[in-house]
């Protein structure tokens, strides 16, 4: 993936479907067949509908023949999944050693400064959410960022404040 600029890397994306339990069975018995299928199929849930929603839960329970704790065990393991539908557009701000000896904690208090949130939150018009990352291997231009799946280095807080002014409603 290609390190984009600050002003460029506003773009939106795409929700998801809207939940369709039909839809998710279709997904479930694509992949089931696969040795280890319960990451992949909670990958390919959240790719389809934007999060792994509540009720595929139990589908995924049962088409495994896993318990539904089992299930959470994973969503909960992995910080990747969403139990929640995100906002229009995730920015996820790297809190990697790197990143912080570039200042990374200051520009994650002025972003949830700048959208009024905390760090895991969505504003309450949905416009965004703000995520930690451990690390987006970017630690040569540090402090970074994911916007939209678009990788941001070289971030300063006039940086964030305009990326995140940048970010369509």
């Amino acid at each position: 993936m290609d390190v984009v600029d600050a002003r460029t890397a506003a773009s939106h994306r795409s929700q998801g479907e809207r939940w369709d339990e039909a839809r998710a069975l279709e997904i479930i018995t694509e992949i089931k067949a696969l040795d280890g299928a319960t990451l992949p199929i909670l990958h390919a849930l959240q790719e389809a509908f934007g999060y792994v929603p509540e009720e595929a839960v139990a589908l995924v329970a049962a088409q495994l023949n896993l318990s539904r704790a089992d299930v959470y065990g994973v969503i909960s393991f992995y910080h990747d999944f969403r139990r929640h539908p995100a906002g229009r557009h995730v920015v996820k701000l790297c809190g990697a050693e790197a990143c912080q000896s570039m200042g990374g904690a200051e520009l994650a208090s002025c972003a949830e400064r700048k959208l009024g949130i905390r760090m895991g939150e969505t504003t309450a018009d949905g416009r965004v959410t703000l995520e930690p990352v451990y690390c987006l291997g970017l630690c040569a231009v540090a402090p970074s960022a994911m916007v939209d799946g678009k990788l941001v280095g070289r971030l300063d807080e006039t940086s964030v404040e305009t990326l995140l002014a940048g970010l369509e409603a």
